[in-house]
């Protein structure tokens, strides 16, 4: 039963390389002037936030045409369940381990993303894309680690979480001023958080119309609805759901006017649109945080409703409108497979992203991935290989029960938050309202569980082999600290010195 799992497996991914690689040929053929991309990343909203995912009293109509003109991704997969490492395997195409970015960089860290490594920005821009990043960076303190010395021609934004200011709900009293950055200059400090979705979206528009003669890439990593959260005067106290409503739906409105500013400029049908989060709700700011629908737990952990976000992508023609795909996939696709339509190389270096044309276009129902892994930290603690997801016994975090109303996380006063530089479990549990609880060796079968209640390891020993098998490569070369594998393949992240601080953009 074993051998023929694994060869099962085996066979797919094979089927699934072969399919891309043809179909990745065809589209070339066929496509014409490469698309202008448009990736809108949300900060820690839930998968049952969208009513086009999940019941909600939430409205979101912009974000439900943008659904109706394209397609529904459904289990569409992030890394790790925590800002900085989910975006590190968003620019780079790696998992975020392979490029020392595992976690969540704050105001004292020294570290970012490394010079060496080819971002997704950096490979359009050589083909000849405008590109701009517009909202939250979180892959290192500027200068050194500035976007614009990533690939971005244009940055207006802030350099890491907007809890990382006065604001944060437990040590707002440590916190230095937030920066708002324009390029690599500071031109405000501690702005007002309730206008953030309203000035990044503008600029968004802005860099539309200018850009509509040239091949773009636009991102936008809107900081909301991360806490604390704001929505600006136009929008607050007018969602039947409170303040984290009323977020939401001003994102929501976002979307509609850079779609608006898409079709206005006449680019709808050379435009790809993509709308992301980075990863799970933070749930233990009870009314301050999202949902994660009927998926378990939220940000912070390897369970569904923590590393499985909501995807949508429109293309007309490209892709099909009204249509709900399955298949698992990853963030870490996003760049093989835009390089491939923008005609643009792919990295020097190892990358674990493959590329999924032939999936956004309906055309291939083969897995993409024999597996996915999921990663907290430095700990392996799960894998996806088709219907079957499995954890290995790992510590993780839920929220204390007595939730609040007021942006405090749960048993707020009740314990002794730890400084920022705690980052283990220990650390993220004291400061924002978490228990650590462990979790048994345990197996789930999505297509009957998607809400990982049942343990069936006991009923599918062969599956949990065949799993653990897949999952020794992953620690071979990323490594897993609950086994003490130090991965073989990691890169190191940039470091912060006088002379990275004096390097010149590139």
């Amino acid at each position: 039963m074993l051998r023929y799992f694994a060869m099962t497996l085996a066979l797919a991914a094979s089927n699934a390389f072969i399919s891309q690689t043809l179909y990745s040929t065809s589209l070339k053929a066929e496509s014409g002037d490469p698309p202008n991309i448009v990736l809108i990343f949300t900060d820690d909203m839930g998968y049952g936030d969208l009513s086009s995912f999940s019941e909600t009293p939430i409205k979101t109509p912009n974000i439900d045409k943008l659904a109706a003109a394209g397609t529904r991704f459904t289990d569409f997969y992030v890394s790790q369940a925590v800002c900085t490492a989910s975006r590190a395997s968003l620019l780079t195409g790696c998992y975020a381990n392979r490029v020392g970015l595992a976690g969540a960089l704050n105001h004292t860290s020294t570290n970012g993303i490394n010079a060496d490594e080819e971002l997704l920005p950096e490979l359009l821009r050589s083909q000849g894309y405008a590109t701009a990043i517009l909202g939250k960076w979180h892959l290192g303190m500027p200068p050194a680690f500035s976007p614009t010395r990533n690939g971005f021609d244009e940055w207006f934004g802030i350099p890491y979480s907007n809890d990382n200011t006065k604001y944060h709900p437990v040590l707002s009293d440590s916190m230095p001023p937030l920066p708002l950055y324009d390029g690599e200059q500071v031109v405000e400090t501690d702005p007002d958080q309730a206008l953030f979705t309203k000035r990044f979206t503008q600029r968004a528009v802005a860099f539309i119309d200018q850009h509509r003669d040239r091949p773009f890439f636009l991102y936008v990593p809107h900081p909301m609805p991360h806490v604390p959260i704001f929505a600006s005067d136009e929008f607050r106290g007018k969602s039947a759901t409170g303040l984290y409503g009323d977020v939401i739906e001003e994102i929501d409105a976002s979307v509609g006017q850079i779609v608006d500013a898409i079709d206005r400029n006449e680019l709808t049908d050379k435009t790809l649109v993509i709308f992301a989060n980075d990863n799970g709700p933070f749930l233990s700011y009870g009314t301050h945080a999202g949902s994660s629908g009927v998926l378990r737990e939220g940000k912070l952990t390897a369970f569904e409703g923590g590393v499985r976000v909501p995807a949508i992508m429109r293309w007309p023609g490209k892709i099909a409108a009204g249509r709900t795909c399955d298949t698992p996939m990853m963030s870490i696709d996003l760049l093989p497979t835009l390089c491939s339509l923008a005609g643009a190389e792919l990295p020097r270096k190892q990358i674990d992203g493959v590329n999924i044309e032939a999936t956004l276009r309906g055309e291939s129902n083969n897995m993409p991935h024999e597996s996915l892994v999921f990663y907290s930290g430095s700990e392996l603690h799960a894998i996806r290989s088709g219907r079957w997801k499995l954890h290995f016994p790992h510590p993780y975090l839920t929220p204390r029960d007595d939730l609040r109303a007021d942006g405090k996380p749960a048993g707020h006063g009740k314990l002794k938050p730890m400084s920022i530089t705690a980052s283990g479990v220990e650390g993220i549990a004291s400061r924002h309202g978490y228990r650590v609880e462990q979790l048994p060796l345990s197996l789930y079968d999505l297509s009957n569980d998607i809400g990982e209640t049942k343990n069936v390891a006991t009923d599918y020993p062969e599956v949990v082999l065949a799993l653990t098998e897949l999952a020794e490569p992953y620690r071979e070369e990323l490594g897993d600290s609950l086994t003490q594998h130090v991965g073989k393949a990691i890169r190191a992240a940039g470091q912060r010195t006088s002379q990275t601080d004096e390097h010149s953009p590139r």
